[in-house]
């Protein structure tokens, strides 16, 4: 079995294993990835960057998480040498294909695993990565346009994540911004609060996992760019909005069903006390029973233990 082969045969079983959300055996995976000497075609290749990063994130493994930090991070460092090396030879003013033995002696030089792919174009400095799985987005001579590609860029860079992944942040909110675009036909308000809403939930420091997620590619800038304000929220706020609605249709339904009339309770918004009360143990069978008032003056509704 080629290098190759073995790369993807590791990264089918690490995507696996995440959406299974079960990291069980990714260390020997990744202690295997790690003997294996790779190439910069066959990480492009392969995206087993992404793999590993992906795993890194879910699991709750000590060791796990380490080893997936030290093959990004020598990742990060192999493709920077190798930047700094092209950088030498680009004012040495050497234009010339390198030949084979120098060529050679790149084998060796890795990806950073958040990018997917980082191979730099031509006529662009050396170093920045570009995501090649995507076309590029068209540049834009309208001022609104190019504002909002700044601002979604400062948002991509609120910490370093963007140097680990080596995300040319730039690119990415070119094409987060074009995909809107193209959906909205022009930078009227409704444009607008799309790029705020995109801005202002990348650069939630609650939701970094967002952010990580666009950088690093699991997130396309086609998804980011339709998703909604529900689909970007953190899973702290989803847990919170889910129990919120959970308890307005309880408390609807009680309301709808019934209760007892009684003047003991007093509405702390109109004061009169024409009441409706239901009880309900909402709590562990030794806890006393949940008191839920309506008021049938004004609908105002409380509850209390």
């Amino acid at each position: 079995m080629g290098k190759g082969d073995e790369v993807v045969r590791i990264a089918k079983k690490l995507d696996k294993m995440v959406s299974k959300k079960s990291t069980a055996g990714a260390l020997d995976l990744l202690k295997e990835l790690k003997s294996i000497p790779m190439t910069l075609d066959v990480l492009q290749s392969t995206r087993i960057g992404m793999s590993v990063n992906a795993v890194r994130k879910q699991s709750s493994d000590d060791e796990v998480t380490s080893l997936a930090k030290s093959l990004i991070k020598s990742w990060k460092k192999l493709l920077d040498g190798a930047d700094g090396a092209k950088s030498g030879d680009k004012d040495k003013g050497l234009s010339t294909t390198p030949p084979p033995s120098s060529q050679d002696s790149m084998d060796g030089e890795e990806e950073s695993s958040g990018s997917g792919v980082c191979k730099s174009e031509s006529g662009k400095s050396p170093g920045t990565p570009v995501a090649t799985c995507f076309p590029r987005a068209p540049i834009t001579g309208d001022s609104v346009r190019m504002k909002c590609r700044e601002l979604i860029s400062a948002a991509l860079k609120t910490n370093d994540d963007y140097n680990i992944f080596g995300t040319d942040c730039e690119e990415v909110s070119a094409q987060i911004e074009e995909f809107i675009f193209q959906e909205m036909k022009n930078t009227d308000m409704k444009y607008k609060n799309r790029v705020r809403s995109r801005i202002s939930n990348l650069k939630d420091v609650k939701n970094p996992e967002l952010r990580k997620n666009v950088l690093c590619g699991n997130i396309t800038p086609e998804k980011i760019a339709r998703m909604t304000a529900e689909e970007m929220a953190s899973d702290e706020l989803k847990e919170i909005r889910k129990a919120m609605t959970k308890e307005a249709i309880r408390e609807h339904q009680m309301a709808k069903t019934g209760g007892t009339v009684s003047d003991l309770f007093s509405c702390g918004k109109c004061k009169k006390k024409n009441t409706t009360y239901t009880q309900v143990q909402t709590r562990s069978a030794d806890e006393p029973m949940t008191t839920f008032v309506l008021c049938n003056e004004c609908g105002n509704r409380w509850k209390f233990c």
